[in-house]
């Protein structure tokens, strides 16, 4: 039980890393973009990566920036929750 929910909270993190990797490389070639590959990409992504541009743009070093970072620093955040929900798996079970 303990190893399923840990390959479940890990499987749904990959899942979300890699959108988030395929919405980096989206930004980098418009063409692609403006699909509707693209659009779903960026509506699985956007509430992930919302919160944390506002955070950036609100904060004294964020305003116009011209590279957005907010990928980064959720990956970052997410490898956080990640280790933390696995090592309350563990602690609980």
């Amino acid at each position: 039980m303990q190893s399923l929910l840990i390959q479940t909270v890990d499987k749904f993190f990959d899942v979300i890393y890699f959108l988030i990797l395929i919405r980096i490389i989206l930004s980098w070639i418009p063409v692609l973009r403006d699909t509707k590959f693209g659009d779903i990409i960026y509506q699985l992504t956007e509430p992930i990566l919302g919160p944390i541009r506002s955070m950036i743009n609100n904060s004294p070093i964020g305003g116009g920036m011209l590279l957005d970072f907010s990928p980064v620093i959720a990956l970052f955040i997410m490898q956080i929750i990640c280790n933390v929900l696995k090592a309350v798996i563990v602690w609980i079970l």
